[in-house]
């Protein structure tokens, strides 16, 4: 099975490029639902992020409150990264079991891992390529004004808590660039899945 880590910067269309992968036959797995299964009401992951930052972060539901701690972290690196170190061992490990299933059942597929920061966390050591996906910094912006309906100044506060999408690309095997929409980036997507394949042939 060749594994493949995808990722890029906040609000780039990493969901999008996934969906693609998925329709060609490419098993994937969704970086924010293994995040929030980690996290999820019951979770050792929630009881350790309700000890360190309190109840305020907790909805009604006993679900973390995601906006609250967005508001949080975003403003300040140390929480960011007090937040990283419990939430990353945790995705890692979901990942890694997906990654055995998945092997398993499909020896001669393709696997991919979709992880917004495979590059900072260092996880992106354990696959054979590495996609990077990314956009105009201008376009970046609008979507993730418009995705989360945030004002300009609390977007650009967003995108520069992140690696920048240059510095990413420098670790990229293959880059998707989705600022041209949806069918340029269905063709980008196209050609890599088709040098992911030639590769497993080999």
């Amino acid at each position: 099975m060749l594994k493949v880590g995808l990722t890029g910067s906040i609000a780039v269309g990493k969901s999008f490029v996934c969906d693609e992968f998925r329709r060609l036959g490419c098993r994937v797995l969704d970086a924010d639902r293994t995040a929030r299964q980690v996290v999820a009401a019951g979770t050792d992951g929630l009881a350790e992020i309700k000890k360190q930052f309190g109840t305020e972060v907790i909805a009604e539901n006993g679900e973390l409150d995601r906006a609250k701690m967005a508001s949080i972290i975003f403003a300040d690196p140390e929480k960011r990264s007090l937040l990283n170190s419990i939430i990353h061992p945790r995705v890692i490990a979901a990942q890694n079991e997906w990654l055995r299933t998945t092997a398993a059942a499909d020896p001669d597929g393709i696997a991919i891992v979709d992880a917004a920061l495979m590059i900072e966390s260092g996880g992106y050591r354990r696959f054979d390529k590495l996609i990077v996906v990314w956009c105009e910094a201008a376009i970046q912006l609008k979507r993730l004004m418009l995705r989360d309906n945030l004002p300009e100044s609390s977007a650009k506060t967003r995108i520069a808590a992140q690696m920048s999408q240059d510095e990413k690309k420098g670790y990229a095997d293959y880059l998707i660039d989705t600022s041209g929409g949806f069918e340029s980036t269905r063709e980008l997507v196209l050609n890599v899945y088709k040098e992911l394949t030639s590769i497993k042939q080999a």
